[in-house]
């Protein structure tokens, strides 16, 4: 079967054909996934050119994995003499088929979860690894899973060596040719680009797992200015200044700002930027009430139906927000927006970047009136960075390590489930109101998450059976928290907003799927807000504002986000994004802007996916407003212009 004068060449062919099996296994897996979960499958000519893409972009992650084994191939002249050689080759073989098969159960599972091959998340999930590995623990019969792979990639080996080792020839002296391709194949594998596609799915389906790890991590933080298109600093300021220009809005270098900044747009070069600082003017009298934020892991509104009755109650009782879009697709984004009203910015969250702390939030609002902010966590807060940013920003933290042996009934590796995060938030609250100082409480539930685990008896799905039953019993504990708040003597002075944090999915056949960032909002405050339901296209980050908005606050702003409230239907618009990929909505268009590439910008009609693109005008306009929140943005976080001190100055 084999004939060869040079053994190593053929175990690198053995080991290169083990590789391309099991990514084209995974390949196929990851199709039939994609089929069940988005109904939608390629053509035949579609997927083949997917497997060949694949199959190309297998090679040179490879080359790369392989590295390891040069020095022991091209050094050692004797490499399978006699049996000890041999027994060290085929345990090196199966080491290698354990960590592919292994690889090939990872990327099926971050699929089954994200939708994507490894991403960021991925990455950053690494970094964590107590919680990642005991929620691994938790979700996955971890001892029978690696003992399935340990024994195929025995069978495997034995399979592919055996023959081998039966045919092979003497040893042969080490080979040049090797010598010689090693460094011709590192170069070309360095400066290959990865084949792709521009529909979302065929990409990740043709991408290779290793690659886009490798990727993810070296653009875990990407400089705004250096990958996505940039114009004129004045010209940006000017169209983020138009774009929150509202009733009851003064910017601080006003009156006559308009003029002078008027002369950016046609390219001289106004020395005075335009500021998007303002200060706004209440439209209603004051109130001052208690808010409680409660903020549901992975709530997306497409979970909202027969599992959660008590939260379409609340919609029916509560003012709602039926077009909101959440701005990322991790809790880290949502705190970024509903703490800082900020578009997201390319790479990791502001939650997780140097210099997120004292910036201007809602806490800095909260507190110049008087309130006292705590961020309320059932998980311990050091993951993802949340403690270091909430308490760099004034609050208080009340996460797990604050809770005592009596406070938990039931937790998994993310944290106490929701019921106890509750109660430890009606205590906070209560020990406020006994203090007689208004509060505000930012709460983030757990339970919705892998592997959606709860305490039994509480709603008729068994725990830990999936997402389902997770968000039945988080609605559950939302009824009960309600329930338990209406006894307080501090119930009808109180605001309880309650949103998603990001959806449970955001994968699609387009890079930006807007059904796909679809979230719930709710304000709920009987006899105070009155029941409503508002339609306009609006953001994670406009809940600040129409927040404030809503209690008749007068405040100096820094925020991005404007109140929906004094929003008309055309001029909503929302901005979501992946970690590289930034996109800007609106009522009839969607701008989709990746790195070193030109933007995209679909037609788009309220719901659905985006479709053909739109008419040339319209096009650099809207490309021309992505550009400018996202520019502006990033230089304002940048060069610290959003740092709570600054932002209260007269002048920047």
């Amino acid at each position: 079967m084999l004939r060869c004068k040079n053994t190593r060449v053929w175990y690198l062919m053995l080991l290169l054909l083990l590789w391309l099996a099991v990514n084209a296994a995974v390949r196929t897996v990851l199709l039939v996934m994609a089929h069940n979960a988005i109904q939608a499958t390629p053509d035949a000519q579609t997927t083949a050119l997917i497997f060949l893409r694949g199959a190309l972009n297998d090679l040179f992650p490879y080359v790369f994995l392989v590295l390891p084994l040069l020095p022991f191939l091209l050094l050692k002249k004797n490499l399978w003499g006699g049996r000890k050689g041999r027994a060290a080759a085929s345990v090196i073989f199966w080491i290698y088929a354990c960590a592919f098969l292994f690889g090939a159960v990872a990327e099926t599972l971050f699929w089954e979860e994200f939708g994507s091959r490894f991403n960021f998340i991925a990455v950053d999930y690494l970094v964590y690894t107590t919680e990642v590995l005991g929620n691994i623990a938790e979700s996955y019969p971890v001892i029978p899973l690696l003992s399935a792979v340990a024994a195929c990639a025995a069978l495997a080996s034995l399979f592919l060596l055996r023959p081998f080792w039966k045919r092979v020839p003497l040893p042969a002296p080490r080979s040049r040719a090797l010598a010689v391709a090693c460094p011709v194949m590192l170069c070309a594998a360095f400066l290959y680009t990865p084949l792709t596609s521009p529909d979302r799915l065929e990409k990740e389906l043709s991408a290779n797992g290793v690659w886009s790890l490798f990727s993810a991590y070296r653009h875990n933080a990407l400089d705004y200015r250096a990958f996505y298109p940039v114009m004129d600093e004045d010209k940006a300021a000017l169209l983020v200044r138009r774009a929150l220009t509202e009733e009851g809005t003064r910017f601080v270098d006003e009156p006559g700002a308009e003029e002078a900044a008027a002369p950016a747009l046609a390219g001289t070069g106004s020395s005075a930027r335009p500021e998007w600082r303002r200060d706004i003017a209440p439209l209603r009298p004051e109130w001052r009430p208690n808010v409680i934020q409660i903020v549901v892991e992975s709530l997306g509104s497409n979970l909202l139906g027969e599992n959660t009755p008590n939260l379409n109650r609340l919609l029916d009782e509560s003012l709602s927000f039926s077009s909101l879009m959440a701005t990322g697709t991790r809790t880290v984004r949502g705190i970024e927006a509903l703490t800082l009203s900020l578009p997201p910015t390319p790479g990791s969250s502001i939650v997780r970047r140097p210099g997120c702390e004292g910036l201007f939030s809602t806490g800095t609002v909260f507190r110049e009136k008087g309130y006292d902010t705590a961020f309320i966590y059932g998980g311990f807060g050091y993951f993802d960075n949340m403690n270091a940013f909430f308490s760099g920003n004034g609050f208080r933290i009340v996460d797990r390590a604050a809770a005592s042996g009596g406070d938990i009934t039931f937790a998994n590796v993310w944290g106490m489930c929701d019921e106890d995060l509750f109660r430890m938030a009606l205590r906070e609250a209560d020990e406020q109101y006994r203090q007689g100082r208004p509060f505000y409480q930012f709460v983030l539930t757990t339970s919705n998450h892998r592997p959606f685990t709860y305490p039994d008896g509480k709603v008729s799905i068994p725990s830990g059976t999936g997402r389902k039953g997770a968000v039945a019993y988080t609605d559950y504990a939302v009824g009960a928290f309600l329930k338990e708040a209406e006894k307080r003597p501090w119930f009808g002075n109180t605001v309880f907003i309650l949103s998603g944090d990001h959806t449970s999915s955001a994968a699609g056949h387009t890079n930006l799927p807007p059904e796909r960032y679809r979230i719930p909002a709710i304000f709920h405050s009987p006899g105070n807000i009155a029941p409503g339901r508002v339609d306009t296209l609006c953001s994670q980050a406009d809940i600040p504002p129409t927040l404030f908005d809503l209690l008749g606050w007068s405040y100096r702003s820094g925020f991005f986000g404007r109140s929906v409230l004094r929003m008309t239907p055309e001029q909503g618009r929302a901005w979501i994004s992946t970690y590289q990929i930034l996109g800007r909505l609106t009522p009839e268009s969607l701008v989709s802007m990746e790195p070193l590439q030109k933007p995209v910008v679909l037609s788009w009609q309220g719901s659905g996916n985006p479709g053909l693109p739109v008419d040339e005008e319209q096009a650099r306009r809207r490309t021309a407003e992505a550009a400018a929140d996202y520019q502006f943005a990033h230089d304002a976080f940048s060069n610290g212009w959003l740092k709570e001190e600054l932002i209260q100055r007269s002048s920047l």
